[in-house]
């Protein structure tokens, strides 16, 4: 049994051996006599002192280091002739990489300028800069201007999802509206913020334009009445309904609406119209005569009227 048992730690201490050479053969071919040296500045041209040097020869893995001093020069002994590849890193500076070739017993000495980081900024001071800018354009009407300040901005920020939104809105916004490119971008931005209700109003008012008056419909229906902040998709979605000859239905949707809009004029009239088609008379009479109060110079006025002189009738 102990036979057996002699072969394994020899085996093993041969490895070891064969090892332990090749380190050392490694290590040698980075040794040599050489001396590597240079000085660090900084962008002004002063010594820069406690800068890390570090040497490592082409395919070796030994790595030989130094320090500068006050006066930033440095130097690193016992190199092999050869290509190393030099890193100087100081305190609060960019680090440098040079390839330096080693001939002889010294080496041209190697002087390295390092500059300080650039500042990092903050891009959404940039990104909202540029939003403001393209809104501006956008409201003075040059949509297309507008939507290239955003896709530009989209390029240079990917990662800023809540762009292709407001390129949705450039694509809205045209004469007549370009629906398909404004759901293609706007369902980017949903995908993202499934929550976002200012969103669904406006996928909703597309998908009316569009002609899906049920998808339009169930978008609001499925919206937490008070957190809406733009009441007018509601207000396109109950003139559908009119047309359609539901009034009630309408009437509905439009009193819902009323509690979060109470102080939006038009309300009055779109309901009174509501409750005419439901042949409600007596309630369209009531909210038409209240518009015509607290709107006289309303563009619906007139209509108003015309209205509650039939309804006289």
């Amino acid at each position: 049994m102990k036979a057996l048992g002699i072969p394994i730690p020899a085996r093993a201490a041969v490895i070891l051996i064969v090892a332990a050479l090749a380190a050392s053969s490694a290590i040698a071919q980075s040794r040599g006599s050489a001396r590597l040296n240079g000085k660090v500045v900084d962008e002004q041209g002063q010594p820069v002192a406690d800068v890390i040097v570090k040497a490592q020869m082409t395919g070796q893995t030994e790595v030989l280091s130094g320090k500068s001093d006050k006066k930033g020069e440095w130097r690193i002994n016992g190199l092999a002739n050869g290509e190393w590849r030099v890193e100087l890193a100081g305190p609060d500076l960019e680090p440098a990489i040079e390839t330096v070739e080693v001939k002889g017993d010294r080496a041209p000495a190697l002087n390295v300028t390092l500059k300080k980081p650039a500042p990092k900024v903050d891009p959404t001071v940039e990104i909202n800069a540029e939003l403001q800018r393209a809104a501006l354009i956008a409201q003075s009407g040059k949509i297309t201007e507008a939507r290239k300040i955003y896709e530009d901005l989209l390029v240079k920020y990917p990662s800023v999802y809540q762009i292709e939104g407001f390129i949705a809105r450039t694509y809205a916004a045209e004469t007549p509206p370009n629906v398909p490119k404004a759901l293609e971008h706007l369902k980017i931005n949903i995908e993202k913020e499934p929550a976002n209700v200012d969103l669904k109003l406006l996928h909703a008012d597309l998908l009316m334009e569009s002609g899906d008056k049920v998808g339009s419909k169930a978008i609001l229906d499925a919206l937490d009445m008070t957190q809406v902040k733009d009441p007018y998709p509601f207000i396109n979605s109950a003139i559908n309904m009119i047309n359609e000859g539901k009034g009630a239905e309408a009437a509905e949707s439009l009193t819902k609406l009323m509690a979060q809009f109470p102080s939006q004029n038009e309300l009055y009239y779109y309901r009174g119209r509501a409750y005419v088609a439901a042949q409600k008379f007596d309630e369209a009479r009531v909210d038409l005569e209240k518009f015509v109060s607290l709107a006289p110079a309303a563009k619906e006025t007139a209509d108003a009227k015309k209205i509650l002189e039939q309804l006289k009738k």
